[in-house]
């Protein structure tokens, strides 16, 4: 179909699970991806199979949370492949984990940094890209915890990702009159090494399946599709919004 022919993107978070998946979904659909993450082997599989489908992709190791790191990554695309389209900031975490009152001042700085502020400097280079380009789409990753729902022992996971929906309507209002778009997916469940580390048991991921009317967690293509949608054309009057991508979790009532 490529939807995405002649566009520039930038995926974080793009090691494994849902940006991977979205990077080479991407790719197929035409788009050159600049690629981030912290593992740099993995990193360099990912642009070997970007390249086997016929598309062009960089990689860049870092942390989102570091301001250089979200400089470099615009900055490659623009030198690189001739400007920026696309930006999807996926990389996060779950952080510290426990009850609100054992979560340490560093656990919920780590947390904040990675999920929140990460986010808010891949935009804040991300725009002007954008706007020098006439337009483009930022994605956000986030999730139905803290939105819909509140998970016991997730306080700083929740918070951060949260935060991301405000963040997005503020993008949304002061960008749209430039042709730049913002969305945040909401998703629930999702078969990722970060999922797993959740539903780590056969009983607690049965468990985890039983809430979700599907009966089943995503697989990080399902949500990649989603992704596509807000990257794409398809979505031309979508912006401000938080696309539910939760396979009905948050509506479920047993």
């Amino acid at each position: 179909m490529h939807s995405l022919q002649n566009k520039v993107a930038i995926v974080t978070g793009a090691t494994s699970g849902i940006g991977r998946a979205t990077a080479l979904l991407f790719a197929r659909e035409g788009a050159k991806v600049v690629v981030s993450g912290r593992q740099q082997e993995k990193l360099a599989t990912l642009v070997i199979e970007i390249e086997a489908l016929g598309s062009h992709a960089i990689a860049m190791t870092g942390d989102i949370g570091d301001e250089s790191h979200a400089q470099r990554l615009v900055h490659t695309a623009v030198e690189q492949f001739g400007g920026l389209d696309i930006a999807f900031n996926n990389a996060g975490t779950l952080g510290e984990m426990g009850p609100l009152q054992n979560i340490s001042l560093s656990g919920w700085q780590n947390t904040v940094r990675t999920n929140l502020t990460g986010a808010f400097l891949g935009a804040k280079y991300q725009l002007p890209a954008m706007l020098a380009r006439g337009g483009g789409s930022i994605i956000f990753s986030s999730t139905f915890v803290g939105n819909t729902a509140g998970f016991t022992g997730m306080a700083a996971y929740a918070a951060s990702k949260a935060a991301l929906n405000g963040l997005t309507q503020v993008i949304a209002v002061e960008n749209g009159i430039h042709g730049i778009r913002a969305n945040t997916i909401l998703f629930g469940g999702v078969d990722t090494p970060m999922g797993r580390s959740v539903a780590n048991t056969p009983e607690i991921l049965a468990y985890i399946q039983s809430l979700y009317p599907l009966k089943r967690i995503a697989t990080p293509d399902e949500v990649a599709k989603s992704v596509l949608y807000l990257a794409s054309d398809a979505s031309t009057f979508t912006t401000g919004s938080a696309l539910v991508v939760d396979g009905g979790v948050s509506i479920y009532r047993a």
